[in-house]
């Protein structure tokens, strides 16, 4: 596209997971090109993530993450062509800020005044490169005497979603505000959200897969969508603990403890009539939500009414127990190709991983590298998209 935006996104070992992939994801899912660099490492290098959360303790718990793997390498790149820069957070900001090749890059998308989003600790490398001087800053609360250092103006998080604006740079506290930054971003590159105030359902349940619940969520958040995310048997408030699903070299995928998910609705509550469509991420959550005979119903529902619907990986499992997938084209994780066979549908193979297929008002996807064409064809049939 000749007038794509460029994005640059500074990444390091042991970045924080939803604050590197939710932005990463979601912009290319919205039509922008993103570039994913790491000093000292080349295109197709991996990253380690960190996942941090509050888990009851006096500060953040830590576990690994997924593997982030950069699409661009950072000795190669040149400042002037992109449009913007994301800098997440995590532990990687505290050696990044060290790196005399970062501080320049960000030195000058600072001098001409690119539109720049920090997150969490990346404030860090806002202050060792000097372009936090007399601007309005918000981070990590543990990050502040830094800042204040530094001759910023630290403005206090209202909640771990808060984010601050000061002309070309958006900075916020954590990941919890990962659809107001994106947005934020989006809207200060020139773009405009077309379709915006959809009502989406999210079907959830423990051991869901991190990035497949995450990601999709925040992304269509930070479109203006009203998104809703329920489990059985659990309520608004509750939490569903995730699974990190990763491809490390076994011979199948291995997993690791992800975050925790914080349901915003009751599932006895759930109106289909009152939503625009449904996402059903994977993992191993849809293994037992197939047999509940309430999710069943809602899932024929939505199909019935030929209501836009978004599912990944496992979650065809759900599909094709309700039935709904006969005379259907559709794709999945390839073990899942037993489930939707016999459910009637016409298997679509997913090569690469990251294929996604849309028939009719159903889109499925394969694993979580398939985001960006998941999201935007779900978009697609909602009738949202990202405007420049």
């Amino acid at each position: 596209m000749a007038n794509q935006k460029r994005v640059l996104l500074l990444c390091g070992d042991y970045v924080e997971d939803y604050e590197v992939m939710v932005p990463f994801q979601a912009l290319l899912a919205y039509g922008l090109a993103v570039d994913a660099v790491c000093p000292g490492k080349k295109s197709g290098d991996i990253c380690r993530t960190a996942v941090h959360q509050l888990s009851g303790h006096q500060t953040y718990s830590e576990s690994r993450g997924h593997n982030f793997a950069v699409n661009a390498t950072f000795d190669e790149i040149e400042a002037t062509k992109y449009d913007g820069l994301f800098i997440p957070g995590g532990r990687a900001p505290e050696y990044l800020a060290m790196n005399e090749a970062v501080l320049d890059l960000v030195k000058s998308f600072a001098n001409t005044k690119k539109p720049i989003v920090s997150v969490c600790h990346g404030q860090l490398i806002l202050a060792a490169a000097d372009v936090v001087r007399g601007r309005k800053c918000t981070a990590y609360p543990a990050v502040k005497p830094v800042l204040v250092a530094a001759g910023a103006h630290w403005e206090e998080p209202e909640t771990l979603a808060s984010c601050t604006i000061d002309g070309n740079l958006i900075t916020g506290s954590t990941y919890e505000g990962n659809p107001d930054f994106i947005r934020l971003f989006v809207k200060a590159l020139g773009g405009s959200i077309v379709g915006s105030g959809k009502r989406i359902l999210f079907l959830c349940g423990d051991f869901m897969e991190d990035y497949e619940v995450k990601v999709p969520f925040q992304s269509l958040q930070a479109l203006e969508c009203h998104v809703d995310a329920v489990c059985p048997k659990k309520k608004a408030g509750e939490k569903c603990p995730t699974a990190v699903h990763d491809f490390e070299g076994d011979q199948t995928y291995s997993e690791k403890p992800g975050h925790d998910f914080t349901l915003n609705a009751n599932f006895e509550s759930v109106d289909v009539s009152s939503y625009d469509g449904l996402v059903i991420p994977g993992g191993r959550a849809p293994e037992y939500l197939a047999l509940d005979d309430d999710v069943i119903k809602l899932v024929q529902e939505f199909m019935e009414s030929k209501k836009p619907v978004a599912s990944i990986c496992h979650g065809q499992q759900i599909l094709s127990a309700a039935g709904v997938l006969k005379g259907k084209k559709c794709t999945a994780y390839p073990a899942v190709k037993l489930n939707v066979i016999l459910g009637g549908a016409t298997w679509l193979e997913p090569e690469p991983i990251d294929r996604c297929f849309t028939d009719g008002h159903l889109v499925t996807g394969a694993a979580w590298p398939g985001h960006p064409e998941f999201i935007s064809q779900f978009m697609a049939l909602l009738g949202v998209h990202v405007k420049f």
